[in-house]
């Protein structure tokens, strides 16, 4: 059975540890990036099956991470799951519209 990649890209340590220790306890590989850059370059060159995307980064914030995303043949079609503190309805209809798959609020501060 193959396992399932997810990429999390996120500037905070403790929600990186925290989400990957549960989805690699549930079978998924995962791969890490700190900034918006390198989750890009983590995509494209891995392809994983999911994206966790935050939306506040550094570099490259995550609206123009997924907006990048999605006008790549080559990565459009990865899946992505922004993940943000912002709680503001225009941030989650933002988030829709430049291809996010679905948007989850960070429910507590790490």
């Amino acid at each position: 059975m193959s396992s399932h990649t997810v990429l999390i890209i996120e500037d905070e340590p403790s929600l990186v540890e925290v989400l990957s220790y549960n989805l690699e306890k549930e079978g998924f590989e995962v791969l890490t990036a700190n900034n918006g850059r390198d989750g890009l370059e983590r995509a494209r060159s891995a392809l994983p099956d999911l994206v966790i995307l935050d939306l506040m980064l550094p570099l490259i914030d995550g609206l123009q991470v997924c907006a990048q995303l999605r006008s790549d043949p080559k990565t459009q079609n990865i899946r992505v799951l922004m993940l943000t503190a912002r709680s503001e309805e225009t941030d989650e209809v933002v988030g829709f519209n430049v291809g996010a798959d679905d948007y989850v609020t960070k429910p507590f501060k790490v």
